[in-house]
């Protein structure tokens, strides 16, 4: 009978720009709601803040998940290649390295010696990328996928707290923000430990830490330029 597993690893790509992207939206957006808030702003004023920043982190977050990871792609595709031509020019001393990495986990100089001629045969470049350079099909960079995913998530992470301004009037909007903020990344990170296999307490503290922190700042910058004013 075939046996198959389906491991969480398989999602690490997505999950980290889906997780990255909504919690940027959520804290941004609602940090950037207090602070004009804070300073004073009107209702109508404090939306457009929210929207503005919406599209710009969305962009922004696009962006940078796009460019960071196709430099990693781009460093992928050079160590391939290099590591080609090795394969072209000194099979023997490559063979002899995939040698030496399998007995350095634990198998016989014997047995590794056989496996690594068994791969080498195989998949020579599949293998010495893999056991080698440590790229696989599951780490793989996907600049595209990473860059919708983040823009994405970070759009519906930031909807949260500008819906929370359409519904809430500006005399109780900086607590309703709060609250619901702290619910929204509360939330994000149950999720994420549940798709990841992680500590749900420990996801759901560090993601709220960090979001308090963020909007207490933010508040407190509003606060304090409101009063300038």
């Amino acid at each position: 009978m075939t046996h198959f597993e389906k491991h969480r690893t398989e999602r690490i790509g997505w999950l980290r720009a889906a997780v990255l992207g909504a919690n940027d939206g959520i804290v941004s957006t609602a940090s950037l709601v207090l602070g004009v808030a804070a300073a004073g702003a009107d209702s109508a004023t404090i939306l457009l803040t929210g929207v503005a920043g919406l599209v710009a982190g969305a962009m922004s977050m696009a962006a940078g998940e796009y460019v960071s990871v196709s430099s990693q792609a781009d460093t992928e595709r050079a160590d391939l290649a290099r590591e080609s031509r090795e394969l072209l020019n000194s099979p023997v001393q490559e063979q002899a390295e995939l040698t030496e990495i399998y007995v350095s986990r634990g198998l016989e100089p014997e047995l590794a010696s056989k496996v690594a001629t068994q791969l080498m045969k195989h998949d020579a470049l599949g293998a010495h990328a893999r056991d080698e350079l440590g790229i696989s099909e599951t780490s793989t960079a996907r600049p595209i996928q990473a860059a919708f995913a983040s823009a994405a998530t970070f759009s519906l992470g930031a909807a949260l707290p500008l819906l929370v301004v359409l519904l809430f009037p500006a005399s109780g909007l900086m607590l309703a923000v709060s609250i619901s903020a702290l619910l929204f990344l509360a939330l994000l990170g149950f999720l994420a430990a549940k798709a990841g296999g992680a500590p749900v307490i420990v996801a759901v503290s560090r993601v709220t830490f960090w979001g308090v922190l963020a909007m207490c700042l933010t508040a407190g910058v509003g606060a304090l330029f409101g009063v300038a004013a």
